[in-house]
C-alpha cells in the first residue's frame, strides 16, 4: 500500500511510515501545500496512492464525484479526530497495520476510517 498524507497532516507521520518501511509521503514534501482538494486528490491518483486526511467531508463528495467522472482513484482513508492530531506515532503506528492488512492498496473509491482503537 502506497499512501499520500494531505496538507492537514504531519509531514512527520510520513517519516515514521518510512522508518517502518512503509511507502508514504506527504503534500507538504512535494510541494502540494495550499493545492485545492481535488488537485490532492488528483496527485494522489497519478501517483497510485491511498490520499490519507482528516478532511472527511469533502474527501467523501470528491469521491462520489470522481466516481461518477470515472477518474482515477485509489482510495482514501480518514483519519478520525478521536485520534489527535498530534499524536504522531500512534497515528503512523494505526498506519502500518492498516498496511499491513492491505498490503494491495485499497479498491478504486473505497472510502474507509482507520480506527481510533489502535
Amino acid at each position: 500500500m502506497k499512501y499520500y498524507l494531505d496538507e492537514d497532516l504531519s509531514p512527520k507521520i510520513a517519516e515514521l511510515l518510512r522508518k517502518q518501511s512503509v511507502n508514504c509521503i506527504s503534500a507538504h514534501e512535494v510541494g502540494m501545500l495550499q493545492a485545492s482538494d481535488v488537485e490532492q486528490l488528483k496527485f494522489a491518483a497519478r501517483n497510485r496512492r491511498c490520499l490519507l486526511t482528516r478532511n472527511r467531508d469533502d474527501f467523501i463528495r470528491l469521491t462520489v464525484k470522481f466516481f461518477n467522472e470515472h477518474l482515477p482513484h485509489y482510495g482514501v482513508l480518514i483519519i478520525p479526530n478521536t485520534i489527535p492530531g498530534d499524536q504522531f506515532s500512534r497515528i503512523a503506528d494505526a498506519l502500518a497495520g492498516y498496511a499491513h492488512i492491505h498490503p494491495g492498496g485499497m479498491q478504486s473509491y473505497t472510502i474507509d476510517f482507520l480506527s481510533s482503537k489502535t
